[in-house]
């Protein structure tokens, strides 16, 4: 039995097996992970919008997988790239199927925009022509449809619900998932998030002076705003033992403004002490965090005041947005997904932080993995944590243990 094993059903640790991912890195978590190890970006472009070019994380990769007939009301490009991604897994799950049976399999999802692009593309069609496209349904751009879509493209019967907290519901998506095991409503879960590009999305963060034109400078002097960014990650999750468990999480409101952090940050500590606590765990446990690390001016400082008082003697840490663009609800997967290389791949490096090195003198220093640097090997788990922070002050970490 593993070493962070701890009794009782609603303590005991759950298990994340085969990921799928597809962003503006790659197509596949062999191609992430490459590219995410050599520090490429390939998928941050220029994207046209209503107010001008727009630099964004687009997933490069031909979408290729459609719907299944009985589903093809709900094709759109948000559906897509999230069946790209259950592809990867689809074996797993099928062998979940024919072990537990599709009535003991859920599905939990978060997303922030579903397919509010191909409403776009409908309601401009429907300007020019006087009418709606042939092809265009509602429940494309229907917030509460992904899980459902996946569970019905999967052939599974479990619960299905999506999560839409911003940025952090493909984070708290693993929270809810792990909830339906530990109470035994579960065998199985399928669980991550998606998110795809749409002007909305776009010109609603310009609008909130919130987008960098460059690629995002996290935790830098000169940090301007985000890049707005698509994909998705998505997990088998499991009681059955497997080499990366979820051992803690951490969930908190600070409710401080609709869009602005608190900015002493007490709302983001209270669940970052809150996922040690639940994992039984000192913060010097810990060997790595994934930082939320929008390069937003508030954000940013108020994630790095958190860390320092809850890390008191430091920790390795990175933002990973400027390699994929901020992916909003698929945001909190897709981080957490490196986090699980870091532990699930022999050899794989800790992400490097992209910045231009330029620290801001108003913020504590953190220890930002800027060279090849790898976690520490000893006898016993190693620990990662991944945080996420959203507008309405919400916030959720996660520990992952390997």
């Amino acid at each position: 039995m593993s070493a962070w094993h701890q009794t009782g059903p609603a303590t005991r640790p759950v298990y994340l097996h085969a990921p799928g991912m597809i962003n503006a890195l790659g197509h596949d978590v062999e191609s992430i992970a490459h590219a995410l190890a050599a520090g490429h970006a390939q998928g941050m472009t220029m994207m046209r919008t209503g107010i001008g070019d727009m630099l964004v994380g687009r997933v490069m990769d031909p979408l290729e997988i459609a719907p299944p007939e009985t589903l093809a009301r709900y094709d759109c490009r948000n559906n897509r790239i999230l069946l790209a991604a259950l592809a990867q897994i689809a074996p797993h799950v099928e062998a979940a199927r024919a072990r537990f049976g599709p009535h003991r399999i859920g599905v939990v999802l978060g997303t922030s925009t579903s397919g509010i692009a191909a409403a776009e593309a409908a309601f401009a069609h429907q300007a020019r022509e006087g009418t709606l496209p042939r092809h265009f349904d509602y429940r494309q751009m229907e917030i509460g449809a992904a899980a459902p879509f996946a569970a019905a493209a999967l052939g599974v019967d479990g619960p299905a619900f999506t999560v839409s907290t911003a940025c952090t519901s493909s984070a708290k998506a693993f929270v809810s998932a792990r909830r339906l095991l530990q109470l035994q409503l579960c065998d199985a879960v399928v669980v991550g998030g998606v998110d795809s590009l749409c002007e909305l999305t776009v010109q609603g963060f310009a609008s909130l002076e919130s987008t960098s034109a460059t690629r995002t400078n996290p935790m830098s002097v000169n940090r301007c705003g985000i890049n707005v960014g698509e994909g998705a990650a998505v997990f088998l999750m499991s009681r059955e033992e497997g080499p990366v468990a979820l051992v803690g999480a951490g969930e908190a409101s600070d409710a401080h403004h609709i869009s602005a952090p608190d900015p002493h940050g007490i709302g983001g500590e209270l669940a970052l002490r809150e996922a040690l606590r639940d994992a039984n765990l000192s913060p010097s446990a810990i060997g790595y965090v994934n930082l939320h690390a929008t390069a937003t001016r508030k954000n940013d400082e108020m994630e790095a005041h958190l860390m320092t008082r809850v890390f008191a003697h430091g920790v390795a840490a990175s933002g990973t947005k400027p390699y994929t663009g901020h992916q909003l609800g698929a945001a909190g997967a897709t981080e957490l997904g490196f986090a699980w290389l870091t532990l699930a791949r022999d050899g794989i490096a800790l992400p490097r932080h992209c910045w231009d090195g330029q620290a801001d003198p108003a913020l504590p220093p953190l220890d930002l993995v800027e060279n090849e640097r790898y976690l520490p090997r000893g006898t016993g788990p190693r620990y990662v944590m991944s945080n996420s922070f959203a507008f309405g002050g919400s916030n959720a970490s996660l520990i992952l243990a390997g």
